[in-house]
């Protein structure tokens, strides 16, 4: 990975707390549900506004997630994580809304990698006709030589999360929840339904670009 980046503590909810907290809710627990909506209702309002066109949709469409996550928590089997079976609620809602407000995007499109940019830029390898035509020009730069305390430093954990802020929302998402969340492959995959060679892409489009920026902020005189 590029560099260390923080995992927020709260996203780490080992399965056996899982069982504790659907049983907790299916007694009427409000202190589990509220401990459920501090660890998710941020995430879940970003992802929803990728596929509805305001904000006020999104709150709608997190409410409505939430609703269908206490009614069918007697149909939960513990299958999959407890995160990503909500997630997956919240998805198929927020697609069923993006459909009916006719969204300007189709919410398709926004997981597809065709007709994206490259992960890294062309002229980063050498050209064809060259004896070794598509390897590096300008190799990715090595950290050896970087102290700890800078890479680590509060800044450059800004300047890293800034970076992933600016990028396209599918993206954005896909690094977010395996590199600062520590979702892994088939949590992503399956909490927002979309496909192995998908997320792959987004991913490691994602981290080039981020990869990159934080070359140039290490390059620069600290």
């Amino acid at each position: 990975m590029l560099c260390t980046l923080a995992v927020e503590p709260s996203s780490r909810a080992a399965p056996e707390h899982d069982a504790e907290l659907v049983q907790a809710l299916r007694a009427g627990d409000e202190t589990a549900f509220m401990e459920l909506v501090e660890r998710y209702q941020a995430q879940m309002l970003r992802i929803a506004r990728m596929y509805v066109a305001t904000q006020a949709v999104a709150e709608e469409v997190v409410q409505e997630a939430w609703v269908g996550v206490l009614k069918g928590l007697d149909a939960f089997e513990g299958r999959s994580s407890l995160r990503t079976w909500i997630f997956r609620i919240l998805v198929n809602i927020a697609k069923t809304r993006g459909v009916r407000e006719k969204r300007s995007t189709p919410f398709s499109s926004l997981w597809s990698p065709e007709g994206d940019e490259p992960a890294v830029e062309p002229g980063r390898f050498l050209p064809e006709g060259d004896r070794w035509a598509h390897h590096w020009a300008d190799a990715p730069t090595s950290w050896e030589g970087v102290p700890e305390d800078r890479l680590l430093s509060a800044e450059t954990l800004a300047r890293i999360h800034g970076v992933i802020e600016a990028l396209p929302p599918n993206q954005r998402e896909v690094i977010r929840m395996r590199d600062v969340l520590g979702w892994s492959s088939r949590e992503v995959r399956n909490a927002l339904d979309i496909s192995e060679t998908n997320q792959r892409v987004l991913l490691h489009r994602a981290r080039s670009k981020v990869r990159r920026a934080l070359e140039d902020y290490l390059s620069e005189a600290p």
